[in-house]
This record gives structure tokens, sequence and C-alpha cells, in this order.
């Protein structure tokens, strides 16, 4: 089952959306907006499917599914943690500025708390007052959960996943390392993420979710060019179970929580950094990973931050190569 929120005040509107993403039927005789479903996912879910059957079976009124029109599937959300469980992709920009790298980052995952309260649709523009932050692309995979329980275990974490996307978690990168030598976390340099037209059940996944993980190919271009061609389901430390353990682990977490996996980043066949797609790599989810390539290979960084006008597209695909969650699909506006 795929579901969306059409931009209509600051909720959206509930929709669920065919599996080719061509159409959509309106839900709000089920639940106006997601964040009410979810709240009353146990019976509200049924409902869902029911309608998604239908609108399948193209024997209830239909409109077409435009993802410029939509919001993201939470336009804001109680609650936005993401980790960074690519370990990867963690050593490999710590390395280039110099950092160490503590043994337990293996071990304990990284994660920090977002802004949630109001997210920008998959065709939103990504607002840049000053390039001199240094904009970044993030190519992500999420999920959304029901209610956890405070010190859940693997199993609870793992069966309160609803929903699965895409996100574009936006980076300031040049304002991360006044922020964190701080010692309070990221807030200036993480501004609004954008997500993915539809959010997708798990099982309507098929063999792609297994394992806590989606095990697809997470494509990235940058301004009409391959970028990124990661496999998501590989050289990820951390699980989603994995991740939503470690949240709740004092805390119990609401209905529509979003979890962030961090940037999808693999090693080259070699062990080594990854390599770039012309190269025969797979590429990158993010700029700084190919920044942080370059500078331990030459020494300093090539490639530039996102300025205004380039144009951002990130989704996935299934075996018969039709997108599954829709494309992210931003334009740098200054």
């Amino acid at each position: 089952m795929k579901l969306a929120s059409l931009k209509h005040g600051r909720d959206g509107k509930l929709v669920v959306v065919s599996e080719d993403l061509a159409f959509y039927a309106d839900a709000g005789q089920i639940a106006p907006t997601l964040q009410a479903a979810l709240d009353g996912w146990a019976g509200i879910e049924p409902l869902l499917r029911n309608l998604a059957t239908d609108l399948e079976h193209a024997v209830i009124p239909r409109e077409r599914f435009r993802e410029h029109e939509a919001a993201a599937p939470l336009p804001r959300a109680y609650q936005w943690a993401d980790g960074s469980a690519y370990v990867n992709h963690v050593a490999l920009v710590r390395q280039a500025r110099g950092a160490d790298m503590p043994d337990s980052f293996w071990h304990d995952p990284l994660m920090y708390q977002g802004g949630s309260d109001g997210f920008l649709g998959p065709r939103d523009p990504i607002p840049l007052k000053d390039e001199s932050w240094g904009c970044d692309l993030e190519a992500e995979v999420v999920v959304v959960t029901g209610d956890v329980p405070l010190g859940a275990s693997r199993a609870q974490a793992l069966d309160a996943i609803l929903l699965v996307g895409l996100t574009n978690d936006v980076s300031l990168r040049n304002l991360i390392p006044g922020e964190l030598a701080k010692g309070f976390g990221f807030f200036q340099s993480k501004p609004a993420s954008a997500f993915s037209p539809v959010f997708v059940t798990p099982d309507a996944l098929g063999d792609g979710w297994r394992d806590g993980k989606l095990h697809r190919t997470l494509m990235v271009d940058l301004n009409g060019e391959p970028f990124g061609r990661a496999q998501a389901g590989e050289d990820m430390t951390f699980d989603f179970g994995a991740l939503i353990v470690h949240a709740a682990k004092t805390r119990r977490l609401g209905a529509g929580t979003i979890i962030g996996s961090g940037t999808v980043s693999n090693r080259d066949r070699d062990g080594g950094p990854g390599k770039p797609i012309a190269d025969g790599g797979v590429g990158y989810s993010c700029l700084a990973e190919l920044r942080t390539v370059e500078t331990i290979r030459d020494g300093k960084p090539a490639t530039g931050f996102l300025k205004a006008g380039d144009r951002v597209r990130i989704w996935a695909e299934d075996d018969q190569r039709r997108s599954i969650f829709g494309a992210i699909e931003q334009v740098v506006e200054g």
C-alpha cells in the first residue's frame, strides 16, 4: 500500500496511491491526515487497504496523482530522529577533517534529533540564503513507526515499522564544525528535509524489504547526470531495528516518529572508499563523501557544494525499473 499527502493546510490531505503511482483515491472519509491514520493504525489500516484494492481495480472515483502536488507524506511530525547507519560514510568524513574515529561508532549508533515542525515536499525548492554555508544533499532511507515502548526489543522495533520512504536530509556543511565544537549537536546546520512523494508499507516492497533494511539501489542524479547508485541494503552497519532500539532506550516513541538511516554509503569492491560512477563505482549519496575521497586522494576537494540553480533527483526502482516511492526532485533556490 502506498500513501501520500496532497498539499492542504499544515498537515496535508491523506490519499491512497496506486502501485504504479498513476492515480490516487481520497482517503478523507477514513482519516483526514496521515498522522491521524497512524494514531489509529490498528483500525484504520484495514480500511485503507480496502480502499487501495478498490483503487487498483478502478471501481471507485480516482484522480491523476501528480508528484508536484504532493506535500511530504507527513508534512510535520512529532519526531524526526536521523541515524548514521552507514558507518563507512562517518569514517570517511571524519578522516577528511582529521578527526579520530572512536571504535564505539561501530557498535553504538549515532543519532540526532532534527527539526520536524515543517518538512519540504518532494518538488519544493531547497532554500539557500548563503552559498558559503556549504549546502549538501543527503540521500537516505526512512521509516515511520507506530507507538514504540520504552526499552523496546529488536522484535518490537521491527514490528513497529509501518511505512518506508526516502529523504533528502539537507546539510549546511560549513556550519557543522562550529556547531559540533560547542558540544551540543546540530541545529542551524540542519535545515528542513524533503521526503519522497509516497511512503510504502513494508509488505508492498516484497523481497526489497528484509532484515530491517531496504534492499534497493538508491538513485541520485545531480544536474541531470548520474551521481549515486549505492545499494541501500549493503554496508548498513545498523539496520532500522537497531536504530529504533537505540532511539527507544530511554523514551517511548510516539506513532508517526520518523527514523532516518543517514547517508547511504558503499565501500568500493576492494574495500576502499567508493568510486565515482564514471570510474566504475556506485558513486555517492552526498557531496561531502565525494569531497572526502578527493581529499584523501589528491589532498584537497575539487567538487563544490550546491549552488543556486543546481537540481537534485533522488528515487528508487523495483525489479521492473518502476519508481517505488516517486522522486524527490529539488532545485536550489537562492
